[in-house]
């Protein structure tokens, strides 16, 4: 292959997978819960055979699929962005990164206000709609910045643009990365700048500074002389290793504009793209509705996109996660993940089951001739006409 296209769908979760129970997420279903929602329409993933994945039997199967499909279950113990895409991209992580139910300790705030020269507000697990509406005005009246957390691996950091500038709260989120170290190393540290006036509302200048992760397929197919270009915060959840392009973007319609011009370029390697709406503004908001119009925004894509696949190209289309949006919580859920393989060079497979989320890694790897070790298994001879 010449060109490959990873794209996850953040968040888009197929269904509890059997540990569920030990993230307090029995009977989660993503999918499900948003098929359910008002304007959900996706012929083309029909058509590619989304319903005939392992364990979804509530949408239709189709006879004739025209994606190599496969269910692919999470070995890593954790079910956030950044563990979810470092399996995807080849590295399972036996070890769950470190959450603060209970809030941060004196030791990481200590640090962090004496870094910074700011007090702290909040901290404790929050929504990150909530916690502005509830802090704001106090952090405009103190300048303390608002920490908080949530049942995922992150510090997050809230603070008002008039009061606070991005690039200012973005060297505040560094401070904080380099004390977030060894056993306080948290996946990511984030940026969640908002502006206006009570109840305030987020911007998009949202950062994330995420761990150096090990090595990757990124790395090695970077190291190889190859392309391995990040859409949307690829570049943040990889803390920029293995990147050769970064190409940020402000929410799912953007970022499918951009991919879409990419598939115009000439290039060797892959892109690898991240979708982000799913998770941020319509699953961790309770919003199926939200996220229903969304996956029938990319399902209307999809046709445009696949017409300029030439016989060398191809796409995977993903998720890292779940975020049921109809569940009793605002957090991430712990859920298998679709994978339909697309292009004109794919057997329309049913690989059933994957053991880890890393079978991709291996299969891409493969698929560009690139050597890399990964606990994951290729399929990618199974998967070529």
């Amino acid at each position: 292959m010449k060109r490959i296209f990873i794209i996850v769908l953040d968040s888009l979760g197929i269904g509890a997978e059997p540990d569920a129970a030990d993230f307090g997420d029995v009977g989660a279903n993503t999918l499900r819960s948003v098929s359910a929602g008002k304007g959900f329409a996706i012929p083309h993933l029909l058509e590619a055979g989304i319903g005939n994945l392992d364990g979804v039997d509530y949408l239709p199967r189709t006879d004739k699929p025209t994606a190599a499909l496969a269910r692919l279950q999470e070995r890593s113990r954790g079910k956030d962005t950044t563990i979810g895409h470092w399996e995807l991209a080849g590295v399972v992580s036996p070890t769950p990164l470190p959450t603060y139910p209970n809030g941060f300790p004196a030791e990481v705030l200590d640090a962090f206000t004496q870094a910074t020269g700011r007090g702290v507000l909040c901290n404790k697990p929050y929504s990150g709609t909530e916690v502005i509406k509830d802090y704001g005005e106090e952090h405009l009246k103190t300048g303390k910045l608002i920490v908080y957390t949530s049942a995922d691996s992150v510090f997050q950091i809230a603070a008002h643009e008039s009061l606070v500038p991005p690039e200012q709260l973005y060297e505040y989120c560094r401070a904080a990365r380099k004390i977030l170290q060894g056993k306080h190393g948290v996946g990511r540290v984030i940026a969640r700048p908002f502006e206006g006036e009570w109840p305030f509302h987020r911007t998009t200048n949202r950062h994330d500074f995420s761990l150096i992760p090990p090595r990757t397929m990124l790395n090695a197919i970077s190291e190889q002389g190859q392309a391995a270009i990040g859409v949307g915060k690829i570049n943040d959840i990889f803390a920029g290793s293995g990147i050769t392009e970064s190409i940020p973007t402000r929410g799912n319609t953007d970022g499918l504009a951009k991919t879409l011009a990419l598939a115009d370029r000439d290039f060797q390697g892959l892109c690898f793209v991240n979708l982000v709406d799913f998770d941020m503004l319509y699953g961790h908001r309770q919003d199926p509705d939200g996220y229903a119009a969304a996956v029938a925004e990319f399902d209307r894509w999809l046709p445009d996109f696949l017409q300029k696949l030439g016989p060398e190209d191809m796409v995977f289309i993903t998720a890292d996660h779940g975020c049921d949006p109809s569940d009793q919580s605002t957090d991430h859920t712990r859920e298998y993940v679709p994978l339909l393989a697309l292009g004109q060079g794919i057997e329309p497979v049913n690989l059933g089951t994957r053991s880890t989320f890393a079978d991709l890694a291996a299969t891409v790897c493969e698929l560009l001739g690139v050597t890399y070790e990964t606990p994951g298994e290729s399929f990618a001879k199974a998967i070529l006409r």
